[in-house]
């Protein structure tokens, strides 16, 4: 079992918990996830490591609260445990050579980018960080963000908060300004990522994506998270999740992430008419 060290709501749909999981902490790095159960009934979930203590043998994770799962695990307090955490999975993610690097999050995707961005700092690069949301309310991770970001720009869809409009939008004032990135990272809704990958395209700037589709045995087994990518097969959990953003069928990936809508709809009315119940 797995302690809940720490619990706390970064925003009405957006909870953060350190777990205490040692053999995770050690070997965890910026770019991987873990897979975790809630109790020995439930189903498998990866969530990306949004943060590491190896002395204190914590795991940073942060979840949107959308399913039946996610909203089992929210309901957790600080003391309780989980049943299962597995991990560290994936590749970490590269940071050799690079000296000026552009961060784009959109919403709980900044929860993956951030520590990406926290190690990019620790290394010495400059670090520009673009993160959107669609309101004031829903914003995360500010003040963390400032702290690792020689640059912080924040968008926000209605003008409640930062800038008013899409994160593309700051990223090509910088890149027309004379902004030489070595790359540009992304991690965020499929379809913010695809058009931040058609907004560096043309500049020829290296863009790398975080795909984080639905993923079930962390080992590429069962091909839940099969992807196209420059025309081959690959998979998120073993081959990521990180890949070259030029070279990924957005338009696929999209599809295939809409087939599970009507499950998870199932699964959030069946959690809620629990908690009717036993409430």
């Amino acid at each position: 079992m797995y302690r809940i060290v720490k619990k706390s709501e970064l925003n009405p749909t957006v909870t953060m918990m350190d777990i205490y999981a040692p053999l995770v902490a050690k070997k965890a790095q910026a770019g991987q996830f873990i897979i975790l159960r809630v109790d020995e009934d439930g189903e498998r979930i990866p969530l990306t490591v949004a943060g590491y203590d190896r002395q204190a043998g914590t795991v940073k994770i942060i979840f949107q609260i959308v399913g039946g799962t996610t909203m089992r695990l929210n309901n957790k307090k600080e003391g309780e445990s989980i049943s299962d955490f597995v991990g560290p999975l994936g590749c970490a993610t590269k940071t050799e050579g690079i000296k000026k690097v552009c961060i784009v999050g959109g919403g709980v995707g900044c929860a993956i980018a951030l520590p990406v961005a926290q190690r990019f700092h620790e290394l010495g690069a400059e670090v520009h960080s673009i993160i959107g949301f669609r309101n004031k309310d829903l914003l995360i991770l500010e003040q963390e963000f400032k702290a690792c970001s020689d640059k912080l720009t924040i968008m926000t869809d209605d003008g409640s908060y930062g800038r008013q409009g899409v994160v593309t939008l700051p990223l090509k004032e910088a890149i027309d300004g004379g902004e030489k990135y070595d790359e540009v990272i992304t991690i965020g809704p499929l379809i913010m990522m695809k058009f931040v990958v058609a907004t560096t395209k043309p500049y020829g700037i290296p863009t790398t994506v975080s795909m984080n589709p639905i993923m079930i045995d962390g080992t590429g087994m069962c091909g839940g998270c099969r992807l196209t990518v420059g025309g081959k097969t690959k998979f998120a959990c073993v081959d990521g999740p990180d890949f070259n953003g030029f070279e990924v069928d957005f338009d696929e990936a999209m599809a295939r992430s809409n087939m599970y809508c009507e499950f998870e709809n199932r699964e959030r009315e069946h959690c809620n008419l629990f908690k009717k119940e036993i409430g």
